[in-house]
């Protein structure tokens, strides 16, 4: 069953390989934020300080991970807030089409609004039932599961709604805008006519 899930390309390792880059970020409840900016509908930017989104509903999704460096982790349950519970808090423009997911140290990956509102990506902040570690991006990552990994981007810190898409931090390196495992979208050299910003 696990062969059949696994996109062209892919294996399944032994252990949970952790791949990530730069040091991992100190969590400080204080002063931690999520912020939700850009093309807002009210125009005004929105902020949840940790104990505000720790209380926003949870839901659970279970979906395998693909990683570009070519390993899959299968069958992991994540639990944390979805893109919906967040859209509803904080709506976008009619106009934006895309978002751009910011996390500490000015890390950041794009995504196509549908994506972003796919079934089974979520803000997570627990992995099979506990919380995240460190390394894993503790307290909150985004899981975008249909997606190669680095757009689930660890240590998130907010969304910037957008009118016209941009690449992110590894967009920006030479890996694919959109990013499709099962079409083995890895690199931007590889990207058709639209997949890119104009």
């Amino acid at each position: 069953m696990e062969e059949s899930r696994l996109p062209p390309g892919q294996y399944v390792p032994r252990g949970r390989p952790v791949i990530h880059y730069g040091r991992v970020p100190a969590f400080k409840p204080d002063s931690w934020d999520f912020r939700v900016f850009g093309a807002t509908a009210s125009g005004e930017e929105h902020r949840f300080d940790w104990g505000e989104f720790e209380r926003l509903p949870r839901d659970t999704s279970i979906a395998d991970f693909h990683c570009v460096t070519k390993f899959s982790l299968m069958a992991n349950e994540w639990r944390g807030v979805t893109p919906a519970t967040i859209i509803e808090a904080a709506p976008p423009d009619p106009g934006v089409h895309h978002v751009m997911i910011w996390a500490e140290y000015g890390y950041s990956a794009n995504l196509r609004m549908s994506d972003f509102t796919a079934p089974g990506t979520l803000f997570a902040m627990e992995l099979d039932e506990k919380p995240l570690s460190p390394e894993r991006g503790f307290p909150l990552r985004i899981v975008v599961p249909h997606l190669y990994a680095w757009k689930s981007v660890k240590w998130v810190r907010g969304i910037e709604y957008l009118l016209e898409d941009r690449r992110g931090f590894w967009e920006e390196r030479g890996y694919h805008n959109v990013a499709d495992p099962w079409r083995e979208q890895r690199y931007s050299y590889q990207e058709e006519p639209g997949e890119g910003p104009p």
